[in-house]
């Protein structure tokens, strides 16, 4: 690509002409009602309450899901898989540190994109996040019943009427306002850190070294043996679970419209984030897996509240954890609903989705980007029942977005050097390349442990290119933050290479 160019993808078509008529009349596409309409509440949220929101859209993942890695590569080749994705979380984060310093726009990652990959590149990367957006608060809700269930609460059973509960309260907070929830989202994720900890410490009371290679070992596997009782193979199928451990904290710049400060902010949330999660999951995988050994939970729903348990029979700490593990629940399901509204926010104020997806009510909240994908969310819920399905779909849709997101750091670090970067990724493009290689592999991970669900991935992400290219491609707003930004790069590009030609012109 020639440099300075920030506005094409070679293999996409050219971008057509914004639908926005001359004049601007009110309402229209690109005037100022129609942005007025489209307004969320700046400044609601610092960086304490960002950080708590990056935590929050982790933390349930401490409490179950990781440990069903066990089964795909045994204790060694998940530490292997978790030190791997969580190295790669790492450079990603430090990548979306700097491109949100950039761009602190509610696009997040799609903004990113967009500006380094074209309008095609900028769809691609939405449409990945909002699948990983939409299916977990889903798969989380069906977890959240089972967990109703088992604590006996009400009396309640799981099943659809707790699943619409859920998204009837934790939807309700948010149309309240941005503030309310982020507050409500930190003291339920202070909760579950804080039941996280008291776990690590009872069970490392119980803690012996021989529980972690417990499994047997595959003598048909290459490479195994009872560190690696799957093989090597094993490793790189772990990969998704690994992810369980940070799967959402990229969501943080989603908050950038809303945030105080956004340029000093978000990095220094971004960065916090990644080390507390980083040192839950060390403490949380370690310490259950030492107490209650690796075969024991490589096949159950709650390993926390199993490796606590005396001879299967419930403790007190082990119910302070299962409740604590609803909470997580909790925190988890409403900041990952935050998320995908603001994604589905910015993606229809600029056109790229139908605009009146954008309206915001008169407390600034987006309340269709919440209300639509909190409907497809319930009736995937209530008509399937399978959680592990639509969380496995989520984390396809989530390692194509990280490949892209990291794609479009090495993009502008390469074409756009001289931009304006007030946070600079440690290590530069060294820095985003490892991200987006870890990227392609955890993707190519998914078809390993569940090929139908990274199918019916790739169908829905087909769907949406063919709406692209058939439908929106053409009605882009060029008023819109991303696509303003974007603008402003091609004509910075187009001045660059006129400067050559003028110099060269008699008397100038």
């Amino acid at each position: 690509m020639a440099e300075g160019t920030t506005d094409r993808v070679p293999s996409s078509p050219p971008p057509s002409p914004p639908s926005k008529e001359p004049g601007d009349s009110p309402g229209s596409p690109g005037s100022d009602a129609y942005f007025r309409r489209r307004a969320l509440r700046r400044g609601s949220a610092g960086w304490l309450l960002l950080t708590g929101l990056g935590v929050a859209y982790v933390v349930s993942g401490d409490f179950s899901g990781w440990n069903t890695g066990l089964a795909e590569g045994g204790f060694g080749g998940l530490a292997i898989a978790t030190l791997l994705m969580g190295v790669m979380y790492a450079c990603l984060v430090f990548a979306l540190a700097e491109l949100s310093a950039i761009l602190p726009t509610a696009g997040g990652g799609y903004g990113f994109a967009r500006r380094a990959l074209g309008p095609l590149g900028g769809f691609l990367t939405g449409t990945a996040i909002l699948i990983e957006y939409i299916l977990a608060p889903a798969a989380i809700s069906i977890f959240i019943g089972d967990y109703v269930e088992s604590l006996g609460l009400f009396g309640l059973e799981s099943g659809w009427p707790v699943y619409l509960a859920c998204f009837v309260i934790f939807i309700g907070i948010h149309l309240w306002g941005v503030g309310e929830a982020l507050r409500f989202s930190l003291v339920v994720t202070v909760i579950a850190v804080a039941a996280l900890l008291v776990f690590a410490v009872g069970a490392f009371t119980e803690f012996d070294a021989g529980n972690l290679n417990d499994i047997p070992a595959d003598p048909d596997a290459f490479g195994s043996g009872s560190w690696l009782p799957y093989g090597l193979l094993g490793i790189w199928a772990a990969f998704p679970f690994g992810m369980w451990f940070f799967l959402g904290v990229e969501g943080v710049p989603l908050a950038a419209e809303e945030a105080k400060d956004p340029v000093r902010s978000l990095p220094r949330a971004l960065a916090v984030s990644m080390g507390v999660l980083a040192l839950l999951a060390l403490l949380t995988f370690l310490a259950a897996t030492g107490a209650a050994g690796s075969a024991a939970l490589q096949d159950v729903g709650d390993p926390l509240v199993q490796a606590l348990q005396e001879d299967g029979e419930p403790t007190a700490l082990s119910r302070l954890v299962n409740y604590a593990g609803l909470a997580g629940l909790v925190a988890s399901f409403f900041s990952l609903i935050y998320a995908g509204s603001r994604q589905l926010f910015a993606l229809s104020r600029a056109g790229y989705l139908p605009r009146f997806l954008s309206l915001t009510s008169s407390r600034k909240s987006p309340y269709l980007g919440l209300l639509v994908p909190g409907a497809i969310g319930f009736a995937l819920a209530a008509s399937t029942g399978d959680g592990p399905r639509m969380l496995n779909i989520a984390v396809f849709g989530a390692t194509i977005s990280y490949a892209l997101m990291a794609l479009s750091h090495i993009v502008l670090r390469r074409r756009e050097p001289g931009l304006h970067r007030p946070y600079r990724t440690p290590g530069g493009v060294l820095t985003s390349s490892v991200a987006f290689v870890l990227a392609l592999s955890a993707l190519v991970a998914t078809f390993l442990v569940d090929r139908e669900a990274a199918f019916i991935a790739l169908l829905v992400y087909g769907v949406a290119i063919v709406y692209f290219g058939s439908y929106s491609r053409t009605r882009l707003v060029a008023r819109a933050p991303e696509e303003e930004f974007a603008a402003l790069a091609a004509a910075e590009a187009e001045l660059d290479r006129s400067q050559p030609r003028i110099a060269r012109e008699p008397g100038k």
